[in-house]
């Protein structure tokens, strides 16, 4: 989970899965493991030049289809209180109220949804009492937020980064 330069929203709807090769989610896996893996090795382990996993890796880049990223445990950095929140808002300033969260620093996951709730977003603070600051002063304070769900993680169980190429 990166807390600063998080990557770029991804869209749902986007279907660019049907131009990536089976070597290109190989090349893809490989650096899922480890991104800081030489392009030599994965090129060695896939029977593949190297000019030809740079190329690739490159253009999947280019693509947006795959960011290289440093991926951080907030418990490790201090950040000892994550929760989702589920979030409704007035119809007319969903996307508006969308795109002021996604600008807060204690945010990193931001979700315009259908069901029960408009938004779903992922926060992550240093402890309860800023989590509570984030919800008083910050989220519930934004014009068009009707009413909020806080869920408070109790334990990750797990958190993956390696989807799309299996």
């Amino acid at each position: 989970m990166s807390l600063e330069g998080s990557p770029r929203p991804r869209s749902v709807t986007a279907r660019s899965g049907d131009d990536v090769s089976e070597l290109d989610k190989r090349v893809i896996e490989h650096l899922q493991t480890d991104g800081r893996r030489p392009f030599t090795q994965i090129a060695a382990e896939l029977g593949v030049s190297e000019a030809a996993v740079r190329a690739r890796t490159n253009r999947l880049i280019e693509r947006g289809i795959l960011q290289i990223v440093g991926v951080t445990d907030p418990l490790k950095l201090g950040f000892h209180q994550m929760a989702m929140i589920g979030i409704r808002c007035e119809s007319d300033q969903l996307v508006q109220v969308a795109e002021q969260i996604a600008e807060m620093p204690e945010v990193d996951y931001v979700v315009i949804t259908a069901g029960t709730y408009d938004l779903l977003i992922e926060t992550v603070c240093e402890d309860n009492e800023a989590l509570l600051r984030f919800l008083t002063e910050k989220l519930r304070s934004l014009d068009g937020v009707r009413e909020t769900e806080t869920f408070m993680y109790l334990r990750l169980v797990k958190q993956t980064y390696q989807w799309g190429t299996r």
